[in-house]
């Protein structure tokens, strides 16, 4: 085991929840470490329901391309823990090395002195401490959950502040309705730094505006100060600076022009002037892992038949899935084969909701545990959800049998089928690392 992989598990025990939502806890503990956080490269800090990752990613590529030195803070991982904390350096930077990782968590550790707190306050204190020991050029801070009172929202003047588009998700934290969850990621808005609102759902965008305007946050909101779309192959960026005409986005599916245009949003109003060409060799080296990734060889993919085209996504909600269906929709099209999903989600998760998009679109669904997930739904269980979304499903033990399950289908007279793996990050995770196709 890690060195930091045992800390982290020994830290556990000192909250017995998971997810307690406060600023109290990370407050004390900032100033028991002399207040890193105060110390810290310039920040531009990352919420939303859908998208956050993906448009962090563009801007990480963006500032790389104009060699800038970037810090990323991310949650959750894929298959290590290091992928939450991506330190600056050449040629995009390096995950955080266990020592480095174990060492500040050590010493995070010793300035709580056995006070209760979260594993998360613990770890986003530890890369603080980090962050603000190594120079960068900017520190992209992604909230782990919700905003408001997220413990990066410590961060007192950031740069800019980004909203991606929000929908229904983690209601048991952040509120019922779009409009409750809106104004729970609004609470990262600070007075003077600009707030860059992707498209939103006509609910959240008038909760995000009226948020903005009472906290002092001047807005860059999509579609009104600035536009981006897909125009004949490329990608069409507009606003008062003027028109840029770019390639498409690497990362596949529509959303991912709107993620882009977030980005480029957010640089310029975060004051980056990035050279015209920095913004189309970061759309062009862009990466992402498990967001509409194809699997071509490994370990698992070995199950499937010859010529089987697999993808990953970590979607995990409605609003999520229907963007992924789009994409897959888009795929149909140019290029005609069965869709057949593979999905493991955890039992917190709406899943009717989630396979609805893809009722007319999927042959059928095979559902599958998450491996090591407590909370993963029960396949059977899932299969039913699919049912009443109106997509035949069947339950498997694991990934591996349901792509052996599809190679067998005697009903594939259509050709080699295209399978979509998703359902959450977490599934996602496990896939890559049975598949050995580890993030780097």
């Amino acid at each position: 085991m890690d060195r930091s992989s045992a800390i982290l598990q020994r830290l556990v025990g000192l909250h017995p929840r998971q997810i307690d939502l406060a600023l109290d806890r990370i407050e004390r503990l900032m100033i028991a470490l002399g207040s890193p956080d105060r110390d810290l490269p310039p920040v531009i800090h990352v919420t939303g329901t859908n998208g956050k990752g993906s448009t962090t990613a563009f801007m990480r590529a963006m500032l790389e391309a104009a060699g800038k030195g970037v810090h990323v803070y991310s949650s959750p991982h894929l298959v290590r823990f290091h992928e939450r904390i991506r330190i600056a350096g050449p040629d995009g930077g390096r995950f955080i090395r266990d020592d480095d990782l174990a060492d500040a968590l050590a010493e995070v550790e010793r300035a709580n002195a056995g006070e209760p707190i979260t594993q998360y306050e613990i770890t986003t204190a530890a890369a603080f401490l980090v962050f603000a020991r190594n120079p960068a050029d900017a520190l992209l801070l992604e909230v782990g959950l919700g905003g408001r009172l997220d413990a990066t929202n410590i961060v007192a003047a950031p740069l800019a502040t980004v909203i991606t588009p929000i929908s229904l998700d983690h209601q048991r934290f952040l509120g019922a309705t779009v409009e409750e969850i809106a104004r729970e990621k609004a609470g990262i808005f600070k007075r003077r730094s600009p707030a860059v609102i992707a498209p939103q759902p006509a609910a959240a965008l008038e909760v995000l505006e009226a948020e903005a305007a009472r906290r002092g946050a001047p807005t860059h909101i999509a579609n009104r100060d600035w536009v981006a779309m897909p125009e004949r192959g490329r990608l069409t960026f507009q606003d008062e600076l003027g028109l840029l005409d770019l390639p498409p986005p690497k990362l596949l599916g529509r959303h991912q022009y709107s993620n882009a245009g977030a980005a480029i949003a957010a640089l310029r109003a975060a004051g980056f002037d990035l050279p015209p060409v920095a913004i189309e060799e970061g759309l062009a080296r862009v990466e992402w892992p498990a967001r509409l990734q194809p699997l071509r060889h490994g370990a698992l993919v070995d199950h499937a038949a010859p010529d089987t085209e697999i993808w990953l996504d970590g979607a995990h909600n409605p609003g999520a899935a229907t963007v992924v269906a789009e994409t897959m929709a888009d795929l149909e099209e140019r290029d005609s084969k069965p869709l057949v999903l593979v999905v493991g989600m955890l039992d917190t998760k709406d899943a009717t909701g989630f396979f609805a998009p893809f009722a007319n679109l999927a042959a059928y669904a095979l559902t599958v545990p998450i491996p090591g997930a407590d909370a993963s739904r029960d396949p059977a269980d899932l299969a039913a959800e699919a049912s009443a979304a109106g997509l035949p499903a069947a339950p498997m033990p694991d990934v591996a049998s349901a792509l052996a399950r599809i190679a067998d289908d005697p009903d594939a007279a259509d050709g080699p089928p295209r399978v979509l793996i998703t359902g959450g990050l977490y599934l996602a995770g496990a896939v890559l690392a049975a598949n050995g196709t580890i993030p780097q």
